[in-house]
Order: C-alpha cells, then sequence, then structure tokens
C-alpha cells in the first residue's frame, strides 16, 4: 500500500488524465519529477507514441528552478524540430509550483503554446 502522500498524487494524476488527452496535432506534456531529476515527454496518446523527450540529465541541469527552467527551454526546441507547437500540459498531481512551474514558463518563452 502507498503512503496517504503519494496515494494522493495519485487520485490527483488520475483526475487530470480523465480530463486531458494528447493528439497528433496537440500531444500531452508530460512532467515527471523524481529524487534524480525531472524529464517531460511529448506524447501522442491516439498513436501510443513518444514525439520527444528530455530529461534534466540530457540538458546536464540540476535538480533545481534554473534546471527546470533549462529543461523546458530545452523540449520547447525539441518539440520544434518534431513540428510541434501547440501542447496539453500534464502536471501528473504535481502541484504547479517550484519546478513544475519553472519548466512550463520556460517551455512557453520556447514557444510552445499550453
Amino acid at each position: 500500500m502507498l503512503p496517504k502522500k503519494l496515494q494522493n498524487r495519485q487520485s490527483r494524476k488520475n483526475r487530470i488524465r480523465a480530463k486531458i488527452r494528447g493528439t497528433a496535432e496537440r500531444p500531452r506534456l508530460n512532467v515527471q519529477r523524481s529524487i534524480t531529476g525531472l524529464s517531460v515527454q511529448l506524447i501522442d496518446d491516439d498513436s501510443g507514441k513518444t514525439l520527444a523527450a528530455a530529461s534534466t540529465k540530457e540538458a546536464k541541469a540540476k535538480k533545481t528552478v534554473e534546471g527546470a527552467a533549462a529543461l523546458g527551454k530545452l523540449i520547447a526546441q525539441k518539440a520544434k524540430k518534431a513540428k510541434v507547437e501547440k501542447v496539453v500540459f500534464d502536471r501528473s498531481g504535481y502541484k504547479y509550483h517550484g519546478r513544475v512551474k519553472a519548466l512550463a514558463d520556460a517551455a512557453r518563452e520556447g514557444g510552445l503554446v499550453f
């Protein structure tokens, strides 16, 4: 059984995922936080494919707000290479502040439209 904190996040994640869906024209920008860093993926749920992915390790960034901003810029560049301009933001049940917010703001500055 999961700890209460993880159960709450999982229920928030399920509630969010019931409402959003990525398509080829507007893929889902999924955020994953871990102890070692952040990772993001552009996912087309219709075909079940990942269009682009990036992590703080790939961006050679630390697990800080500044590192999350660097990751947001990197995923925006990769999205442009994949010819994606509009996305649906999936925060995976994480609160929209700190690293998640910095990543989203940097991706918007990089040209992605949420």
